[in-house]
């Protein structure tokens, strides 16, 4: 399990098998069923997650209670409310198990700790974000200047393993339209 934190990191930085020592410390393995809600809503995040098996979402309910879904995050992605994690506030989004779950997660103290013991991983950490950032402007721009179909057409390309996953009901809430817009675009 922690190989697959080892290569996932290697795609970045390089580490030697004594910085791996110093790294695996900081991260603990957690299991989640399908269903479950790992981060609620409203509470402070513990944790921030690498996953190692399975799919979570991060969800927004706004004031009328309808759901929108901010991300999803499978195999080698990172998620959490990222923002209330470090800010160690009130999270306005839950992170909800979509299938059983094998994740590595690491408290902000952890987290900080980690970056003094491996200044690297602040490198690593920092192209984390940058990309993250990147697919968030992405997402934004898609939305202001795409129709349903072009987005639809979009997070195919980007994520053609999303498709086999997600429910047709959670794309729609992914993508912002109905579950019956999404059935006439796949028709």
């Amino acid at each position: 399990m922690l190989n697959k934190l080892r290569s996932h990191i290697e795609k970045v930085i390089l580490l030697s098998d004594a910085d791996f020592a110093r790294i695996a410390p900081f991260f603990s393995v957690q299991e989640a069923k399908k269903n479950s809600c790992i981060a609620p809503e409203g509470q402070r995040p513990r944790y921030h997650y690498f996953v190692v098996q399975g799919l979570m979402k991060l969800v927004f309910t706004d004031a009328q209670g309808k759901a929108h879904i901010v991300g999803f995050a499978m195999e080698d992605w990172w998620e959490s409310d990222f923002e209330a994690f470090y800010t160690q506030q009130a999270s306005r989004m839950s992170l909800i198990c979509m299938e059983d779950c094998v994740l590595l997660a690491i408290s902000l103290a952890d987290y900080k700790s980690l970056l003094e013991a491996v200044p690297a991983m602040a490198h690593f950490f920092l192209e984390k974000a940058y990309f993250g950032f990147f697919a968030s402007q992405s997402r934004v721009l898609s939305r202001l200047t795409s129709d349903t179909q072009e987005r639809f057409q979009q997070l195919v390309h980007k994520y053609p393993a999303l498709l086999q996953r997600v429910p047709k009901a959670q794309l729609a809430a992914y993508l912002g339209v109905s579950r019956e817009t999404l059935s006439r675009i796949l028709l």
